[in-house]
């Protein structure tokens, strides 16, 4: 599989830049927030609207499969707290950073940084590419937690994930990734250290309406199914709103 190149590109489109099917998703859902929140259709420019003024998702994401992830569910406040960007595009950045600040002024504790794993953006080869899947299929069930992901937005989703280059391979591991259970010890089970459990909490917090009480229960249990610390958890969440 390519799961890393994919997490690349989702990376990519996170920070605003344009890769291989690349969009600026910000610029795109600060005009869909106008839109939903104003009461406003969108300008001829933007392109969200149909000629009978319905809403084109299609139209208005073209390549942005994690915008997809985020952003097709009319419920959410969109371009507001529940679309944290940053946190995806610098996700092994912002998680190393977070555990650092947890363990500011902490007496006693032997951990060190030798035995945290390494941060995504540092590896290299099968590493990198078990980790991506790892944030991969945390972002789908981040996603899927208001239970909300139909069979249209799957299939829109998968359109643009094989847009940004999976081979058949990935294609048929995400599209399982929508028909099983949403398992926080599951999912927990995939991370192979310290750093890519605090990862795996960081990008599903980026996807995730902390005031939908579903969704904020599925961060709870993947906290509690990932063993973070409570002030590591919060404080994870304090750099996904910052980055945001």
């Amino acid at each position: 599989m390519n799961a890393s190149r994919i997490l690349d590109q989702l990376m990519q489109q996170a920070g605003g830049k344009s890769g291989a099917g690349g969009v600026d998703l910000q610029g795109m859902f600060e005009g869909l927030s106008r839109q939903y929140g104003g009461g406003q259709q969108a300008s001829g420019r933007q392109g969200a609207a149909s000629a009978s003024g319905g809403f084109d998702m299609k139209s208005l994401l073209g390549g942005g499969a994690l915008g997809l992830l985020v952003g097709s569910k009319r419920g959410r406040k969109l371009g507001g707290k529940a679309l944290k960007y940053g946190a995806i595009a610098g996700v092994g950045v912002l998680a190393w950073k977070a555990w650092q600040n947890s363990q500011a002024g902490s007496r006693g504790n032997e951990t060190t940084s030798t035995n945290q794993g390494q941060p995504v953006e540092q590896l290299s080869g099968q590493a990198v590419e078990q980790r991506s899947l790892e944030l991969l299929q945390a972002l789908i069930m981040a996603a899927r937690a208001d239970g909300h992901v139909d069979e249209r937005e799957q299939a829109l989703l998968n359109e643009q994930i094989d847009a940004l280059g999976a081979d058949r391979e990935l294609h048929e591991w995400v599209e399982r990734q929508f028909k099983a259970p949403l398992d926080a010890e599951a999912l927990a089970r995939q991370a192979d250290s310290p750093q890519a459990a605090r990862e795996i909490y960081l990008v599903s917090v980026a996807v995730i309406d902390e005031q939908n009480p579903m969704e904020r229960a599925w961060l709870d249990q993947l906290a509690k199914a990932l063993d973070l610390e409570p002030a590591l958890a919060v404080e994870l969440e304090r750099q996904a709103l910052k980055a945001g």
